[in-house]
């Protein structure tokens, strides 16, 4: 049959439907384009929305690490009422103790007349009050020193008297005390004032007038004498059982450093290296320490071969729980649990402390907790900060709770927390070093400092000490001299 012939109707209707399906198929062209394009924005989107997260949890993080390392958050909204609390719950009452001498005693006697009425007071008794208080004085001494030569060498000669801090002569003669930079470095390295300040303190306070930079160089030569001491320091912590690392940023010539921190019973050493790596904690610790590190899971630390290890509980419980604040309810759940086994562990820490359990108790108890930390590792999450959690955690599993399998052990290092208070204190005040020297002798001053601190020591007496010695090289290079019962203060 020709084409002719076909029926109008039907070729009209071919038409039709052929002009459909083009139609239809440019719609879902369209469509097409849309749902790849809805695609590509929704990918976008889920990437800014990546790393808007991530940069959220850096800025948390880094505000934590630089700026607050010590915050404990915002302010709740009904504090309880401060000071202590009133009647039988007020606690044990304090006062200040009688002096144990008296320098001057002033006799006070009756007025005349009555202030109230202009009779005439009869004596009763005689009360004591004691004033304790702080003498604006500088004291100057005047060494006379004879200076001669030697008969047999021809050598010059001079006299040494045992209050002498130096031997210098001619252009600087004229020095700081031994007290007043002892005073000195107390208030820069350990209270942290900035030189100007502690300058202003020293002319203020006692009438002193030095400059900075005279305080500054004098630090120095107090440094340089310390030094043996903080060599024994050092190899006092490298040999500890047990220590504590932390470590925050510093800067040094504004320039980007770390000031590290180790901290064992006996002594607390500082370092001031420009990186945050392995070598700079080896350089502190030395990298064969075979001891308990206590740190807050910093990767670095993992890297001691020979070390075991205690992660810090108090970090992560603080993880977990800023976690839940910005999940859901469900994604919430696991790091609240994280929370509850971690403070579990430190609770049954106490327990066994008030021997309210036994060994053997502890031992099980410790096995049960583990378990259970193991069967909410093992799960799949879907949220990444979880899967980063249970990563986190898996990596440190074995070092979670060795507080319970070694008793005595610390679970935190809130020791190292401790000694970086006032190296942050310092850094909020003036920021860190000019020079590297600057550094140096911030460590050594300060790693000196905190130990005698830690064993409620007056380090001034002992930096008295240190500038009195006679030689170049301090012959205090056992920190018994730090640790000592006690120390005569007036023999300074």
């Amino acid at each position: 049959m020709v084409d002719w012939m076909k029926p109008v109707g039907s070729r009209k209707r071919v038409e039709d439907l052929e002009q459909e399906n083009r139609r239809l198929r440019q719609e879902v062209d369209r469509l097409q384009r849309d749902l790849e394009k809805a695609e590509s924005e929704q990918e976008r989107l889920r990437r800014e929305r990546d790393g808007l997260k991530k940069e959220l949890e850096l800025a948390r993080r880094a505000a934590k690490r630089q700026a607050a390392p010590f915050s404990k958050g915002e302010p709740k909204a009904h504090p309880k009422r401060p000071g202590r609390k009133a009647g039988s719950g007020y606690g044990r009452r304090g006062h200040r103790p009688v002096p144990d001498h008296v320098d001057e005693e002033i006799q006070v006697p009756l007025p005349e007349r009555c202030p109230a009425c202009g009779g005439l007071p009869e004596s009763l008794q005689w009360a004591d009050q004691y004033q304790t208080e702080v003498v604006r004085k500088t004291h100057v001494t005047h060494f006379r020193i004879e200076v001669g030569c030697c008969r047999g060498c021809g050598k010059r000669v001079q006299g040494r008297h045992p209050r002498q801090s130096s031997d210098a002569l001619g252009a600087a003669a004229s020095q700081l005390g031994p007290e007043a930079l002892a005073l000195a470095s107390v208030l820069n390295k350990q209270l942290g004032l900035g030189y100007a300040k502690t300058a202003a303190v020293l002319e203020q306070g006692f009438g002193l007038k030095v400059t900075r930079g005279a305080v500054s160089h004098a630090m120095a030569r107090l440094a340089a004498r310390c030094e043996p001491t903080y060599q024994s320091l050092l190899q006092v912590v490298r040999s500890s059982p047990s220590v504590s690392v932390d470590e925050t940023g510093w800067r040094v010539g504004g320039r980007r450093w770390w000031l590290w921190v180790a901290a064992s019973q006996e002594a607390t050493v500082y370092g001031i290296f420009p990186g945050r790596g392995f070598a700079q904690a080896a350089r502190l610790l030395g990298a064969g320490y075979d001891g308990i590190l206590v740190h807050d899971g910093w990767s670095i630390y993992w890297r001691f071969p020979s070390a075991f290890h205690q992660s810090c509980s108090q970090h992560l419980i603080r993880r977990s729980s800023e976690m839940a604040e910005h999940q859901s309810a469900r994604a919430a759940a696991f790091p609240l649990a994280v929370k509850g086994l971690l403070q579990e562990g430190l609770r049954l820490r106490d327990r066994f402390a008030r021997q309210e359990i036994s060994e053997h108790g502890l031992a099980v108890a410790t096995g049960r907790l583990e378990s259970r930390l193991d069967k909410w590792l093992r799960r799949r999450w879907r949220r990444a900060e979880n899967r980063r959690l249970a990563k986190h955690l898996i990596r440190q599993y074995p070092y979670l709770f060795s507080y319970l399998h070694c008793p005595g052990l610390e679970a935190t290092n809130w020791r190292a927390e401790q000694a970086l208070r006032p190296a942050v204190v310092a850094r909020k005040v003036w920021g860190g070093n000019r020079t590297e020297a600057g550094a140096r002798t911030h460590e050594v001053l300060m790693s000196v400092l905190h130990t005698s601190k830690q064993h409620r020591r007056d380090s001034i007496p002992l930096l008295v000490g240190l500038l009195r010695s006679p030689t170049d090289i301090s012959v205090i290079t056992d920190i018994s001299v730090i640790t000592a019962p006690s120390l005569d203060l007036s023999s300074n």
